[in-house]
């Protein structure tokens, strides 16, 4: 064979070859990660009720989870960030604190947790519709006192203005709102790379990824059994494509919400010391407009994972007053 067509042969060959390589390696990493999903699945069911919202879920029909614990009134409602993989234990630090006085709640949103993913678009109003619909179906009912952590700050001022009888007071732990986005050019994002890794199990195989990307567990709040459970969760619900979708949405969302008047219920908010200037300034004027208070913590963007002892403590204090 003459030697420059055996080269091109190995021009062609090798990509081929390493292209195929690699194929064949994520196709047996899918299976592996399918199947124990399903283990996962059986051996950690939802702590909480899994109730049907109509959202035509791509999954298994459109259940939400709502995890709740406690006695008192009101309810308080824990609302999760963008891409916050398990919020049962994103929150579970701070709720904790709060469940003796109060009735608490965490809602995960579809493609949260142990909710479905869904293909039912992420419309903040939609979104709003499927959050209270899931309290009322797990028998939670109103009056709340809502906790959003940051893109939640949407839902939660929009929860306000709309329906102001079902809403005593807003805290917001390090809060987006409304008029952010215009303020900016800053967009929140997600990791292509990362999703690909999740959805084919790649993820899996990478040492510490969990350990070191859920805030709860680098904070070291999790006992070794809470760990291992969401961590099972965490390579299920790693940039979902609600999230995706939810990326996508955000902008007109938030324009949506800024359109309307700020609600007539108090809005505080907890934030860290770490935002932008825009950030908190955009932050302390929206709580300013509806008589409520911001708090400038020395703390990260999870707040309520740094400094859950005042932030438990002040809530309180917030909430009485508001009642």
């Amino acid at each position: 064979m003459p030697l420059r067509r055996l080269l091109t042969l190995i021009a062609i060959g090798l990509p081929v070859l390493l292209l195929a390589g690699i194929a064949a390696v994520a196709t047996d990493s899918y299976r592996e990660h399918r199947r124990l999903v399903e283990e996962e699945r059986a051996a950690y069911p939802a702590p909480g009720a899994l109730v049907r919202v109509g959202t035509g879920a791509a999954e298994s029909g459109g259940l939400l989870h709502v995890y709740a614990e406690g006695e008192g009134d009101p309810t308080l409602v824990f609302l999760a960030g963008l891409g916050t993989s398990a919020p049962y234990f994103d929150f579970m630090t701070l709720h904790e604190r709060l469940s003796d006085d109060y009735r608490i709640a965490v809602v995960e949103r579809a493609g949260y947790g142990w909710s479905d993913v869904t293909d039912s678009p992420r419309d903040i109003a939609k979104v709003l519709h499927e959050t209270r619909t899931a309290l009322r179906r797990a028998g939670e009912g109103p009056p709340y006192v809502l906790f959003p952590h940051s893109m939640a700050g949407l839902e939660a001022a929009l929860w306000a203005m709309e329906h102001p009888e079902e809403v005593e007071v807003v805290i917001g732990l390090d809060p987006l709102v409304p008029r952010y986005l215009e303020r900016t050019e800053e967009r929140p994002s997600l990791s292509w790379l990362e999703t690909v890794l999740a959805r084919t199990g790649l993820m899996r195989s990478g040492a510490d990824v969990f350990e070191t990307s859920f805030p709860a567990m680098t904070r070291g709040l999790l006992s070794d059994r809470e760990a291992e459970v969401a961590e099972a969760i965490f390579h299920r619900r790693t940039h979902t494509p609600d999230m995706w979708d939810e990326v996508r949405a955000l902008p007109g969302n938030a324009a949506k919400v800024a359109a309307l008047d700020p609600p007539d219920r108090p809005f505080h908010a907890f934030v860290s010391d770490e935002a932008t200037e825009v950030w908190t300034e955009s932050v302390k004027a929206y709580a300013e407009a509806t008589g409520g208070e911001t708090f400038v913590l020395d703390a990260g963007h999870h707040v309520h994972l740094d400094r859950p002892e005042l932030i438990a403590q002040t809530s309180r204090a917030l909430i009485e007053d508001a009642r």
